[in-house]
């Protein structure tokens, strides 16, 4: 029934309800123990990852131009939930309009801080880098594409030196994934750390910790 009654606030859904407590402006710092359970959420509901990118697209579009630090933690639960979710959600925020929800927070019109400005598109860089050749999320790389062929330099980042991207098309071995699972705690990582894929996710893709 939440679905149903959250079907036009995507803050009214229970993935919507935690991505809004874990990107309020008012932490003091980012909530991994909140992003953590976004994930879970996203990965063990059939319907949460599609809510979740509804609730990013929300959030996002209530706080830009108002409170960056609220944009930020957006950004960043975000990026949590693309290292620890799998191919469920990364075709949902390789959808077109939702990457040009992002572009467009970037633009001269919200000219929001130079920090917001180099995380969204480290996001995209590092997206279209982790999901190349992968037919069903090449939107990423062609926005990526579009904006270099548009000048827009984006940040110095050694992808060859980066963490290991595990896409659905190269999955991990099982044993690997069990190992990972067996490893990773509910606590509050740093960025540096991320779970292992969830069992309801066998595809999850493990991606590079995000610059801040």
């Amino acid at each position: 029934m939440a679905a149903i009654f959250g079907h036009g606030n995507p803050l009214a859904t229970p993935v919507g309800q935690l991505i809004e407590q874990a990107t309020d402006g008012l932490h003091a710092t980012e909530n991994w123990a909140l992003y953590m359970e976004v994930c879970d959420v996203i990965n063990e509901t059939d319907e949460g990852p599609k809510d979740a990118v509804r609730a990013f697209r929300k959030r996002l579009s209530q706080n830009v131009g108002k409170n960056y630090t609220a944009v930020m933690y957006c950004l960043t639960c975000m990026e949590s939930c693309v290292k620890n979710c799998g191919r469920r959600f990364h075709i949902q925020v390789a959808n077109k309009d939702f990457l040009h929800d992002l572009i467009k927070i970037i633009g001269p019109k919200n000219d929001p801080p130079q920090v917001v400005q180099e995380k969204i598109l480290s996001i995209i860089q590092t997206w279209a880098d982790a999901f190349r050749g992968n037919a069903e999320l090449k939107e990423v790389e062609k926005v990526y594409q579009e904006l270099k062929q548009k000048g827009i330099e984006f940040p110095m980042t050694d992808l060859d030196n980066l963490a290991p991207i595990h896409t659905p098309a190269r999955s991990v071995p099982e044993s690997e994934q069990s190992h990972a699972r067996s490893g990773s705690t509910r606590g509050a990582p740093p960025p540096g750390v991320v779970r292992g894929p969830s069992p309801a996710e066998p595809g999850a893709t493990t991606l590079p910790a995000a610059g801040g």
